[in-house]
């Protein structure tokens, strides 16, 4: 018996492991761009809309806050008034005393100051009342004269007639200026302590004014510090440079006013410019009672003509005042066209009457200059945020 060799199995060769192939991948569709409504010109003009219907909203609720707190804002803005005016005086003090009764010696100079003014037109007018009344009776008589030579006018009559005609009137409407002056009483009654709210927050605006400012920053990242501080001392700048040029103007008005008038030969020329000064920090009605003041004065002292040579020199010094002082003066102080102001004190005073137009112009300016520095500070798109930027 022959040995077998044993049988073995044939070996094929190791064949590689096989992946998964991926699947093939599938066609892109070409998908059609969306659908947008109108030209580019009309979706940006859509969204300009949307800012300015923003905008607008946020314009009517600060204006309604605002009317609802109204004797606090007008206490908040005359003590920011009173602090840009007396800052300077007392950092002059401050060099001869210390810094808090620095501040209470500006704020006791000032009040002296309007003190003695107010005092020397009260005092100047009631010496020389009994002289004035006389004139003024003569005056009217004139003025009577004068026009009852007019055919037209022929029918008004004398001052006697004049004086009875209008106690008649007060007597037919007495009911309504009852109601008039208890409106007005209150009215007094608000302004009194927006007055003294003022002058409370003066004394704490100049004395920890820094620590305020300090307190209130400290809401703020401490990486957009530099940046807010910017703004605010921006904004500050532009506040106090409306007041410098307002008190300038008022000056500049004053003088012109007492020449023209101690030219031209009226009585209390003076203590006119004096209530000329103080009217033109009243916009609108303060340089009107200004020149009525000045005519009846006028009328008073010298007859008709020359109070209708007064009303057209007193206009005309207004006209200065509107056209010339104010655009070179608080104008440039606070960096806005002559045209753009008139638009925001006619938009303020038809929102807000007197005190919309009295705010109108420094609001603006301060808003404009904060938005300003805002913009110049802001970061470039794309890159980290820096100290002093978002």
């Amino acid at each position: 018996m022959t040995a077998q060799a044993p049988t073995v199995a044939p070996t094929t060769a190791a064949e590689p492991p096989t992946t998964p192939q991926d699947p093939a991948p599938e066609q892109a569709v070409p998908q059609s761009p969306p659908t947008t409504f109108g030209a580019p010109w009309i979706r940006s003009a859509g969204e300009v809309a949307w800012k300015l219907v923003g905008i607008v909203a946020a314009v009517a609720v600060v204006f309604y806050v605002v009317g609802l707190v109204q004797v606090v804002f007008v206490a908040l803005f005359l003590a920011l008034v009173f602090t840009t005016v007396l800052l300077p005086l007392g950092d002059f003090y401050d060099r001869v005393m210390p810094r808090g009764l620095a501040m209470a010696a500006s704020l006791l100079t000032a009040v002296l100051a309007v003190g003695a003014l107010v005092t020397y037109v009260v005092s100047s007018v009631v010496s020389k009342w009994e002289d004035l009344a006389t004139e003024f009776a003569t005056g009217l008589t004139d003025l009577a004269e004068l026009l009852t030579g007019i055919p037209m006018l022929a029918g008004l009559g004398g001052p006697d007639k004049w004086l009875e005609d209008g106690g008649a009137w007060l007597q037919a409407h007495a009911g309504d200026y009852a109601g008039t002056a208890a409106q007005s009483a209150g009215s007094i009654a608000e302004g009194a302590t927006a007055v003294v709210l003022a002058i409370f927050c003066t004394v704490f605006f100049l004395t920890q004014g820094g620590r305020m400012w300090r307190w209130a920053l400290d809401f703020v990242p401490a990486d957009r510090h530099d940046r807010w501080e910017a703004a605010a001392a921006a904004g500050w700048n532009s506040f106090s440079g409306f007041t410098r040029g307002m008190f300038f103007v008022a000056l500049s008005d004053g003088i012109l006013a007492g020449i023209f008038l101690s030219v031209v030969g009226v009585p209390l020329a003076l203590p006119l410019s004096v209530v000329v000064f103080l009217g033109a920090f009243i916009p609108m009605i303060g340089p009107v009672a200004a020149i009525v003041i000045s005519v009846l004065v006028a009328l008073a002292a010298k007859g008709p003509v020359l109070a209708l040579v007064v009303l057209i020199g007193m206009v005309v010094v207004a006209q200065i005042d509107a056209n010339v002082l104010q655009p070179l003066i608080t104008g440039k102080q606070v960096s806005l066209h002559p045209v753009v102001m008139a638009l925001v004190v006619a938009a303020g005073s038809v929102l807000g009457g007197l005190l919309g137009a009295v705010v109108a112009v420094p609001l603006t300016a301060v808003a404009w200059a904060v938005y300003c520095t805002m913009r110049r500070t802001a970061p470039a798109p794309g890159a980290p945020a820096v100290d002093g930027a978002d």
